[in-house]
């Protein structure tokens, strides 16, 4: 007999002036967290196909089972693509998945600001697997506003990533013109960003905008690619803007030096050659971000 009781979970993907035509459900074994926090409703799900499964406003953020393609992608990628980083920030990432993958380089510091403390608190309690990190001394943990936190720092970070919820909500501030120029203001003169950029299929404007922004203040800007099958449409993307350092110039195996070099053998997507690969892109994505 089937033990899987029917109790689902679903997020209204791909939304278009407040309407969406489809959803994703996931069948839910227990609802583990239920809390509205200062900033958002906060929820934690284990499900029969994903695992435990993290949902911000009813919007999947993370999940045990395909976390590693969006963690391993959002830091590996800039913090390969600069030759020798030592400070890291992280802005958001309270899951700690983006820490987790961070620390595997010898940085001397990672920073993780992420505004909503809960978030972290029941990352740390709910899913270790992916916040596996919290503990390790080289990563300071903060729980305040990303935006006024970088606008007090200047030349100081070698990489940031930016682990942005979707920009609705408190995340907001984090794709304006002005927090992207307290992110060049706070980067080392050589230093290098990451931050997530939706999917090329349901958010096309998005990333044409976010380019077309980002162009404006960084003389290196680049889209690279992933498959995450709980985000919309599963193909995903990231751009990477950089003060000095291009991808493309990057070695496959300078990278594979580096990852033998940190013991690097856990990783489940990120590869010298995935590294390569990302950068290369559909015609209609070339397309998107030359417009």
């Amino acid at each position: 007999m089937d033990e899987r009781v029917e109790h689902w979970i679903s997020e209204h993907q791909a939304l278009e002036n407040g309407m969406s035509d489809q959803r994703l459900s996931l069948r839910v074994k227990q609802h583990l967290y239920s809390k509205k926090s200062q900033y958002q409703q906060v929820d934690v799900f284990d499900t029969w196909s994903y695992g435990r499964v993290l949902q911000l406003d009813g919007v999947f953020q993370t999940t045990e089972k395909d976390e590693f393609v969006y963690h391993e992608m959002i830091s590996h990628v800039p913090l390969f693509t600069h030759p020798d980083p030592k400070k890291y920030l992280i802005i958001g990432g309270g899951d700690g998945g983006v820490a987790r993958e961070a620390l595997k380089h010898p940085l001397e510091k990672a920073y993780l600001v992420d505004i909503d403390e809960d978030v972290v608190t029941v990352s740390k309690k709910y899913l270790r697997s992916i916040g596996s990190e919290f503990d390790n001394p080289r990563l300071s943990v903060h729980c305040t506003d990303g935006i006024k936190f970088m606008q007090e720092r200047k030349h100081e970070f070698d990489v940031i990533s930016i682990d942005s919820t979707d920009p609705i909500g408190p995340a907001v501030g984090l794709f304006s013109n002005e927090f992207y120029q307290d992110v060049f203001n706070a980067l080392t003169p050589d230093g290098v960003m990451a931050c997530q950029s939706e999917s090329p299929f349901y958010y096309p404007e998005f990333i044409r905008d976010l380019h077309k922004r980002l162009r404006t203040i960084f003389p290196i800007v680049t889209l690279y690619t992933g498959v995450i099958p709980t985000y919309p449409g599963a193909f995903w993307s990231w751009t990477l803007a950089s003060k000095k350092y291009q991808p493309a110039d990057v070695a496959m195996d300078s990278i594979a030096k580096r990852m033998k070099a940190g013991n690097m053998k856990n990783m489940k997507w990120f590869s010298p050659e995935i590294y390569k690969a990302s950068f290369v892109l559909p015609p209609f994505v070339q397309q998107l971000i030359r417009a």
